[in-house]
C-alpha cells in the first residue's frame, strides 16, 4: 500500500493573539515563554492537520527573538508542514507583530518544531508524505532532512560520521586528515 500524500496548504494554520498585561514582562515585552506556548499551539495544529493523528512535540530548534513585541501588539503565528518522515513531522513557524494603532508590522522571529504523529497508545504512527509546489516549499523541504540529521546528532541519537546531509557543511571525511 503506498503511502497518502498531502500538500504543504494543507496543513498550513494562522492563529492570532492580542498581546494582554498578563502576557507581559515588567518592560511591558511579551514574554518569550508565551510566544513560545503560542508556537507550539499553532505548530501541534498544523502537525495534527497534515497526519490526522494525536500529536506530540519532540523538539524545538533555535529560537531567537529579533524585536520585542509590546503591549497591545497583535500576533500572527503562521505554521505549516514542512516535511514528514516516518511519523515525525517538521512544522516551520514565523511570527509576525503587528502595532495596529500606527499600521507598523515587523516580523519577530521564526522556528522549526518537530512532532511525532501517535496512536491511542501513544506508539508512533506513520504519516502522510508531503508535497512541496512552491519554491519555498521546495527549498523548505530539502533542507529538512539536514536539519533533521543535525537534531539526531545534538540529541545522541545519531553519530555525526552517519550523517550524510551534514558532511558537507562540516567536511566529514571518515577519519582521514585532509591538511597537509
Amino acid at each position: 500500500m503506498s503511502k497518502k500524500k498531502k500538500q504543504v496548504n494543507d496543513s498550513y494554520v494562522t492563529m492570532t493573539e492580542l498581546v494582554l498585561p498578563n502576557d507581559t514582562n515588567t518592560l511591558n515585552n511579551l514574554m518569550g515563554g508565551r510566544l513560545m506556548h503560542w508556537m507550539d499551539i499553532v505548530s501541534a495544529i498544523a502537525a495534527q492537520k497534515h497526519s490526522n493523528r494525536i500529536v506530540v512535540t519532540a523538539s524545538v530548534d533555535n529560537v531567537s527573538f529579533s524585536k520585542a513585541i509590546q503591549l497591545g501588539n497583535v500576533v500572527t503565528l503562521k505554521a505549516r508542514v514542512t516535511r514528514a518522515f516516518s511519523s515525525s513531522m517538521e512544522v516551520r513557524i514565523d511570527v509576525e507583530a503587528e502595532d495596529i494603532p500606527s499600521g507598523k508590522k515587523f516580523a519577530s522571529n521564526s522556528a522549526f518544531f518537530t512532532f511525532v504523529a501517535v496512536d491511542q497508545s501513544g506508539r508512533p504512527i506513520d504519516v502522510p508524505e508531503v508535497v512541496p509546489e512552491t519554491e519555498e516549499e521546495k527549498e523548505l523541504y530539502d533542507g529538512a532532512l539536514r536539519r533533521r540529521q543535525l537534531r539526531l546528532v545534538l540529541a545522541g541519537r545519531m553519530k555525526p560520521e552517519d550523517a550524510s546531509e551534514l558532511k558537507s557543511l562540516f567536511n566529514l571525511t571518515n577519519g582521514t586528515d585532509d591538511q597537509a
